[in-house]
């Protein structure tokens, strides 16, 4: 079967299919849907194109050994973005633990926001706060604005109750939007002293 034939086919469909013939054309498939979307994922919490595609590289390694472990009882774009979201998380905690003082200074975030307060903010301004953002906040945030996961995915994707998860959630959006403040307030500084500075 061509791949231009697989075109059509759910992602469900597709996942089916694999598991039960082991065929490649329907991995390859499922890859070419989703390796961009997974890639852009893992470079928003490492700002590193070489480490953001070897996180990607292993995210879907894992994916072949779990994929039969896949229920339709869920979207599989919301599966595969917890897998995704649970490896960055853990990456960066090893990370954080073998290089404390290790800063990287290429920050640059590419990623849609979503609704209400997020979606106001000016989006320079969201990139430099969320570069301030813990990674499981940084990942409850996308899960919940980016990529729509109720409140149950996000629970059941971090292991921790709905009332935990909306907690969590207040308390990420109300520290962002003070990074948010912060930054617009220090960008506004550096305004007002080049007007002063060219009115001499």
């Amino acid at each position: 079967m061509k791949n231009s034939k697989l075109k059509h086919l759910s992602d469900e469909e597709l996942v089916s299919l694999y598991v039960d013939s082991q065929r490649n054309s329907y991995f390859e498939e499922i890859y070419e849907r989703y390796s961009n979307k997974v890639y852009r994922k893992c470079y928003s919490f490492t700002y590193n194109q070489e480490k953001a595609e070897d996180f990607t590289h292993d995210i879907f390694l894992k994916l072949i050994v779990k994929i039969g472990t896949f229920k339709e009882n869920a979207k599989f774009s919301t599966w595969l973005y917890s897998i995704t979201y649970n490896y960055c998380m853990d990456q960066i905690r090893v990370n954080k633990k073998q290089q404390e003082v290790s800063l990287d200074d290429n920050f640059d975030l590419e990623e849609d926001h979503g609704e209400s307060e997020i979606e106001s903010m000016h989006s320079e301004g969201l990139k430099k706060s969320m570069e301030k953002i813990p990674s499981d906040e940084k990942a409850l945030l996308l899960m919940k604005y980016q990529d729509d996961f109720s409140i149950k995915e996000i629970a059941d994707t971090l292991n921790i109750s709905e009332s935990a998860v909306k907690m969590r959630l207040l308390r990420s959006k109300d520290k962002l939007r003070k990074l948010y403040l912060e930054n617009i307030a220090v960008v506004g500084l550096i305004i007002i002293k080049l007007i002063l500075f060219w009115k001499k």
